[in-house]
């Protein structure tokens, strides 16, 4: 069984922008290249978790969102880093057309992480899981997660649920290093 660092994508992997489907508006967040190579190097498969309710309110189409996410790849690919696997739920209640709907994926319903567990075999006690929203600590206890970290500044509010709050990505680096 593998274990995987999940990594919610608008707030984490990159700033949020509102909608981001264009490589010319990635402002990747500070930390993300170490933590990765640290993770990868502790045996942490890389997997990406993400709502994407705007291709769900038709903002963006599925075709950008792929495009967006094979150029997220490669450019972490010239750092050395593999994305093992990218989930994403393209469903909204409050979208158009074929995706608007509830639907098991979209967090804080665990189904994403589920599904990276059957297909990645993934151990999911073992994985950690960074959001910067209350429905990825949702999502990820749900799921059984080991540890949910919140990345500060998005959340008005405290989230309930088990996880440990952080300002940057350079602490949970330092906790994968301290657990190791």
């Amino acid at each position: 069984m593998n274990r995987a660092l999940f990594l919610d994508r608008d707030g984490v992997v990159n700033h949020e922008v509102g909608y981001l489907y264009r490589p010319a508006d990635v402002r990747w967040v500070e930390g993300l290249t170490p933590l990765c190579q640290t993770a990868q190097s502790l045996g942490y498969k890389l997997v990406i978790v993400t709502n994407q309710a705007g291709i769900a309110r038709g903002f963006y189409t599925q075709q950008d969102f792929d495009t967006l996410m094979q150029f997220m790849r490669s450019e972490l690919s010239q750092y050395s880093i593999t994305l093992d696997a990218i989930y994403h739920c393209p469903y909204h209640p409050e979208g158009v057309g074929e995706y608007k709907r509830e639907h098991e994926d979209r967090k804080p319903s665990p189904g994403m992480l589920l599904r990276a567990a059957h297909d990645l075999s993934l151990d999911l006690s073992q994985s950690i899981l960074i959001g910067d929203r209350c429905s990825d600590i949702a999502a990820a206890n749900a799921a059984g997660l080991r540890q949910a970290f919140l990345l500060a500044g998005t959340e008005e509010n405290p989230c309930h649920g088990a996880h440990r709050s952080v300002s940057t990505l350079a602490e949970v680096e330092t906790w994968l290093l301290a657990q190791s």
